[in-house]
């Protein structure tokens, strides 16, 4: 799947901003502060079109990428930032919720984790009520370049376990920093949209 033209069509906090067409959606989730805004520039080819930010918990909306004008990545806000007041925490609960239950134009979760640790207890929860509602699911893990390369076997077979995955799941361990992965994350989403790797 080649990207060449990417906008940000939609920063919404509710239903009523959301794009107003049909095109599918791809969702990113995952844990504050894991990578998701960088991941998001390097699979679109961008060094800032998503804001990265040191400090944890920034994305605070659902901001709709809308790529080649056929889909949309949408970064949803990082779950578990602990530093946010109890009633933020659950008014973006409760977004990233509402719209993961009721969108009809999603197609596929990307769930990022970062490889140097074991999945949170947030990250078990995530995936766990990701699965009850049989999504399907691309397991990316992020911050590769923070691991010697002797290194990854053995934590992909930890985080492969942690969250009982088979050997149908589709997994990729990715750098921003390199691009290592960028390829065969974007055959994976190609292939579930039914997208040729030259479209």
């Amino acid at each position: 799947m080649k990207i060449n033209n990417v906008t940000l069509e939609a920063v919404a906090v509710a239903p009523a901003g959301y794009p107003d067409n049909f095109k599918p959606e791809i969702a990113f989730v995952g844990r504050s502060n894991v990578g998701k805004s960088s991941m998001i520039n390097a699979l679109i080819n961008r060094k800032a079109l998503a804001r990265v930010s040191k400090q944890p918990g920034k994305t605070r909306t659902i901001n709709f990428y809308n790529i080649e004008d056929k889909l949309y990545f949408v970064d949803l806000p990082g779950y578990g930032y602990a530093k946010a007041p109890k009633h933020e925490m659950a008014k973006w609960g409760a977004m990233i919720e509402g719209y993961l239950k009721n969108r009809q134009q999603l197609k596929c979760i990307v769930q990022l984790i970062d490889i140097r640790h074991e999945p949170s207890a947030l990250d078990m929860q995530m995936h766990e009520w990701l699965r009850h509602y049989n999504f399907k699911m691309i397991f990316v893990l992020t911050k590769l370049d923070k691991i010697k390369r002797s290194q990854v076997a053995k934590h992909v077979k930890i985080i492969r376990q942690a969250l009982n995955l088979s050997t149908d799941d589709i997994f990729v361990p990715f750098s921003s920093e390199t691009k290592q992965g960028r390829d065969e994350l974007l055959g994976a989403i190609g292939k579930i949209l039914g997208v040729d790797a030259d479209e």
